[in-house]
């Protein structure tokens, strides 16, 4: 009898110890890690990289949240991806610009030859060319070298072309366009290094919790060592101390990696030297907001977002880029002139100029026009399809962000009160546990509620924080907005 007693104690204690060793299986939300995930190689997000080529300081940078958006501002790929295509939409323009300008240029011309007038077909009127009573092989076959000289300047002008005209006005509003996405961009960069910088925050946070925890599992599992030795308490509090001891620990080694790879994230976005030492100075803010009616965050919106900005003006393009293919059916004039000297030498040369003048109606040219207008107005009614989608878009953006913010605040409220009355619950747990009155599972489930309160207060703090920053990029103030909103203002 004794000896089955001992076996079904030794599977109790197995199964006990199989239990605990389930990492937060007491957790009561966000206590556990989720399982690392493997990223694939392939095309990277711009606005996640930089260009930056500086070098390794030897002192350690204190980096605040200022400063991180003014180094995103400097190096961040995605925004210097922006302003080449900026520059390219400029060229472009210069490019429709030229065929309305003025084409001057100069040439200068020495020419020497000979020619065959055999080749020219004058062989064969060599009887009717030459005197009566001269033979045909007198006719010279070749012409003899001769030389001419050429100085001449050159200019030509279109005075009317309606088709350049309506061309070089759409690619004004392309490069408009380039300026407004240059715009959004510098609005995405505040947006990823402030959604970086939080997240650096939160993880940093998190593994001050973890340190805590740590400590508070070491002197449980300290205290029930102890006991056990004495004999006051089973071999099973010692043991479950331990196991919840070496759940923290486990926690803690996941939540440093987690900030090693966060702060990574944010010297990537910010163009930081590889091997840069750094501080991120800024605690995780609460600064509670109150936010405006909906309609004057929409009003801001559609007025300052550098995307529907774009928008439009790439849709008056399309629309100018439409007239010009139905300007195809139009006539054109154009002008060119010369004026040189040609002659035998430089010394020997005569002044001689020319001007022509030609009206171009076009009559036929197998419906290429009627192809462009087509082309050009599936395009068009493509934009403007995709203007009404982005203005929706924004009206949900705003709307959404507006949500997550009033959501955040509350959470942010609840999870503080619950980190408070979990931490009382623990001390009161672990009063009783020194007391005798229970065991330590009692302290371990108090320690898993603690862990669940703070992971939910980090996370609601990051939730409301970046709730404020989205807010500031769904109306188009982002770049100069941010700082204030995460201050209480706007």
């Amino acid at each position: 009898m004794r000896c089955s007693l001992n076996v079904l104690r030794k599977a109790y204690s197995c199964f006990i110890v199989a239990f605990l060793a389930v990492p937060g299986l007491f957790a009561q939300g966000g206590a556990t890690s989720p399982a690392p995930t493997i990223s694939l190689p392939g095309q990277q997000n711009p606005f996640l990289g930089s260009a930056a080529e500086s070098k390794v300081s030897p002192e350690v940078l204190q980096i605040d949240f200022k400063a991180a958006i003014d180094g995103a501002l400097t190096n961040n790929l995605g925004l210097l991806l922006a302003t080449d295509q900026t520059e390219a939409a400029r060229g472009a323009r210069w490019q429709e610009l030229s065929a309305m300008l003025p084409d001057l240029k100069a040439q200068v011309i020495e020419n020497v030859q000979t020619e065959s007038l055999t080749a020219l077909g004058f062989g064969k009127l060599a009887s009717f060319l030459l005197p009566p009573g001269s033979s045909a092989s007198s006719f010279p076959r070749l012409i003899p070298a001769f030389n001419y000289f050429d100085a001449r300047a050159s200019v030509g002008q279109s005075l009317f072309n309606f088709r350049n005209l309506e061309n070089e006005r759409a690619s004004l509003q392309n490069m408009k366009v380039a300026q407004f996405n240059y715009k959004n961009a510098r609005e995405l960069v505040v947006l990823s290094v402030g959604n970086a910088y939080l997240q650096a925050i939160a993880s940093a946070a998190r593994v001050r919790t973890a340190e805590a925890q740590v400590k508070s599992a070491q002197a449980l599992s300290d205290k029930a060592a102890d006991q056990q030795e004495a004999g006051l308490t089973p071999a099973i509090d010692a043991l479950r101390a331990k196991v919840e001891l070496q759940t923290r620990q486990e926690q803690l080694i996941v939540a440093r990696n987690d900030l090693a790879k966060q702060r990574l994230a944010v010297a990537r976005i910010i163009g930081l030297a590889p091997g840069q030492e750094f501080l991120l100075t800024e605690t995780a803010p609460y600064q509670s907001l109150t936010p405006q009616p909906l309609e004057v965050y929409l009003q801001r919106a559609y007025a300052a977002r550098g995307d529907y900005q774009a928008a439009q003006a790439q849709l008056r393009a399309a629309e100018l880029v439409r007239r010009a293919a139905a300007a195809g059916r139009y006539p054109s004039l154009d002008l060119s002139a010369n004026v040189g000297d040609i002659g035998v030498a430089p010394g020997q040369s005569n002044g001689t100029w020319q001007v022509t003048g030609g009206l171009t109606i076009p009559i036929f040219s197998g419906n290429r026009v009627h192809a462009d207008v087509l082309e050009a107005d599936a395009q068009l009614k493509q934009l403007r399809s995709q203007l009404s989608d982005l203005r929706g878009r924004i009206d949900y953006e705003v709307r959404t962000a507006l949500l997550d913010l009033n959501a955040a605040a509350e959470q942010v409220e609840v999870a503080r009160s619950s980190v408070q009355l979990a931490e009382e619950a623990l001390a009161q747990s672990q009063d009783r546990f020194t007391a005798g009155v229970a065991d330590n599972l009692e302290v371990v489930q108090a320690q898993e509620a603690v862990a669940g309160a703070h992971e939910s207060y980090i996370q609601s703090l990051y939730g409301h924080n970046l709730a404020k920053v989205e807010l500031a990029y769904s109306i188009g103030d982002a770049e100069d907005g941010v700082r204030r909103y995460l201050r209480g203002n706007q």
